[in-house]
């Protein structure tokens, strides 16, 4: 899943809309964070926030600054980390599952085919040594346009199921900020140096109980104990892309003098 809806989300709608919130009072219920590329803000029902004395006792401590506080969230865990987001993910993997066999089984023959060609080319005529290396090549294109089919269906899907989520989660963290002081909420999705936060202490981090609240919410039940969590991004290529033979015609062996 790309980090650009997190970066959106965080530069266009967080930074404003959760200030905002802190000076005016402002309910947040009727808030939504503006779908991707649009202006338009959805309206999405949120159950009242509990009162301010009560939150702010369970929430965890956050730098305070001017009377407001200021708190950080990692908006990739947090979508991985719902109920909703195990749930759709982990059906997106095994979904995912006959493609990233296919590419595996199609990888494996190119492998034997390029062991083939630098095992047996010096024993093979010229004819021989070029049909298997346009064989190799061939194959080769096929796999390589299937594993970029392949990723660009994987990451489709991952971001509709991250946006659909996004877009429920905000309100959620909308309100839970207001309830909570919290003026400024940042996403620390994305480390320094791919990212601007350089450090944020545990003591800061409201990841946990807003995927709380949006559970309690969304009425989505956790997954079965045992089941294993979603990876942030299925898999979908094979380890690894195998190398491609080179195109030089070796010389062949020279016979005694």
């Amino acid at each position: 899943m790309t980090s650009t809806f997190a970066r959106y989300f965080l530069a266009l709608t967080m930074s404003v809309s959760l200030a905002a919130m802190a000076q005016t009072g402002a309910p947040a219920g009727g808030t939504g964070v503006p779908a991707a590329g649009t202006g338009a803000a959805p309206a999405a029902a949120v159950p009242s926030a509990p009162s301010a004395a009560s939150a702010a006792a369970a929430s965890p401590a956050a730098l305070n600054f001017n009377g407001t506080r200021i708190a950080s969230i990692n908006i990739e865990q947090a979508i991985i980390q719902t109920n909703e987001g195990q749930r759709d993910f982990t059906a997106l993997s095994k979904k995912l599952e006959p493609k990233q066999t296919e590419l595996k089984s199609a990888s494996d023959e190119i492998e034997s085919l390029k062991k083939q060609f630098t095992n047996q080319q010096e024993k093979m005529n010229d004819e021989a040594r070029a049909n298997l290396q346009k064989q190799i090549e061939s194959k080769q294109k096929l796999f390589d346009r299937s594993v970029q089919d392949a990723r660009e269906e994987a990451q489709n899907e991952q971001n509709v199921i991250a946006q659909r989520i996004l877009q429920k989660l905000f309100p959620v963290l909308a309100k839970y900020a207001s309830g909570n002081n919290v003026g400024m909420v940042i996403d620390t999705s994305q480390q320094w140096p791919q990212g601007p936060v350089i450090f944020s202490g545990d003591a800061m981090d409201i990841t946990k109980p807003v995927v709380e609240a949006y559970n309690a919410q969304s009425g989505v039940p956790a997954p079965p104990p045992g089941t294993a969590k979603p990876a942030a991004r299925p898999a979908t290529t094979p380890a690894a892309k195998p190398a491609t033979p080179s195109t030089t015609t070796p010389p062949k062996p020279q016979g005694k003098q």
